[in-house]
């Protein structure tokens, strides 16, 4: 805990050098553009990986990057971010070598989370036919990586939260990205959504494209 503290002071002593009156703005609003919903990886750090600042990026993670219609903790982020933050942006963020994707791809027994991860398994399922010719196991952990991300963006996309900002006309715009550990770099997987009539077309060129290039 000592180290945490001075790394804090640390921490503090250069934002203050860098951004003269920082804090003193920060503690009086926050007007984030962007609402991250990523995996809790500790890997994973949302604010450092776009080079954000505190105050700039709004963030919401859980193991695999899941969204469910019934976790209210999720949807209560996403309506606070949508309806009060008004963020532009909902960026639904997966990355490769998940582990919690890879434990739900190998269908192993973890306890309490495996009914979590049954949601991965789920979005897994729906594209069966196409990734059982996926031999190599690394190959298709990092697969199903990407079809998490695009599957739980739909989910995002079909929320009352998005549905009724997009009904009154609000700008908002839902996002698949997934991020490389290896090489530090941020995808863009191709679901750039903004309007109700753009969802299924856009899933659906997005699940393609991710096929297309597995055979190319």
């Amino acid at each position: 805990m000592k180290d945490l503290f001075e790394n804090n002071r640390a921490w503090v002593e250069e934002i203050n050098r860098d951004h003269p009156g920082f804090f003193e703005q920060l503690s009086r609003q926050q007007k984030p553009e962007y609402l991250w919903i990523g995996c809790a990886d500790s890997r994973v750090p949302a604010n450092e990986i776009v080079g954000m600042l505190p105050g700039e990026l709004f963030v919401h993670r859980n193991v695999a990057n899941v969204v469910v219609h019934s976790d209210l903790n999720c949807l209560s982020v996403l309506q606070f971010a949508v309806d009060y933050l008004k963020v532009k942006h909902v960026l639904v963020v997966g990355h490769y070598g998940c582990g919690g994707v890879q434990a739900a791809v190998r269908n192993d027994k973890l306890g309490l989370i495996d009914n979590w991860l049954r949601h991965v398994q789920d979005a897994q399922s729906k594209h069966y036919k196409e990734l059982q010719t996926i031999a190599d196991e690394h190959e298709l952990v990092d697969k199903v990586c990407e079809i998490n991300v695009i599957e739980q963006a739909l989910s995002v996309c079909q929320t009352t939260v998005i549905q009724d900002a997009w009904d009154r006309g609000q700008d908002v715009t839902v996002h698949s990205c997934i991020y490389g550990l290896k090489d530090g770099l941020l995808k863009n997987l191709g679901m750039s959504v903004g309007r109700t009539d753009q969802i299924y077309p856009l899933y659906k060129q997005a699940i393609q494209d991710l096929f297309d290039s597995q055979s190319a």
